[in-house]
């Protein structure tokens, strides 16, 4: 059986948008429908819909980490600041390991000009870079969570 990083991979090869893949293999631990994860992550990718902002697979863990821990109300301090915690955790290690969130400085141009978007799909870099930052997204996603879920179920 693959392990959760290589199912995403999978799944971002298999067409999803790096959000997709990261977010939707947690869908049975935040106990929120697959559909549901998917169409919530689709504006994410590329940087924020092709925008070049922050990375889609940071996108995508941090979504999975509201709906794993995040507050439904103004008055659910402790969520807030348990979900802002991990989320601050999660991108200090993806930039320990990758130097950035930024979907432009990742991949080395900026997908939101005709341009950089043209040079990406030229250098194939979706498919040459992208695969290890879902990966590492989710490796470090499980890693974040490990303390906080060790022996509990991650359900609301």
């Amino acid at each position: 059986m693959e392990n959760r990083a290589d199912e995403a991979v999978s799944r971002f090869m298999r067409g999803y948008n790096c959000a997709q893949a990261v977010s939707s293999v947690f869908a049975d631990d935040v106990g929120v429908p697959e559909e549901v994860i998917l169409c919530a992550a689709t504006g994410f990718g590329g940087g924020v819909g092709h925008t070049g902002g922050t990375c889609g697979a940071v996108s995508g863990a941090v979504l999975a980490l509201g709906l794993l821990f995040g507050s439904t109300g103004p008055g659910e301090k402790t969520a807030k600041d348990l979900t802002y915690g991990l989320t601050r955790e999660f991108v200090a290690r993806f930039v320990e390991k990758n130097g950035t969130v930024s979907c432009t400085e990742l991949l080395g141009c900026d997908l939101s000009t005709g341009e950089g978007l043209a040079r990406a799909r030229e250098e194939n870099l979706t498919r040459t870079l992208c695969p290890c930052y879902v990966k590492d997204a989710v490796e470090i996603l499980e890693e974040v969570l490990a303390p906080v879920t060790s022996g509990q179920s991650t359900r609301r």
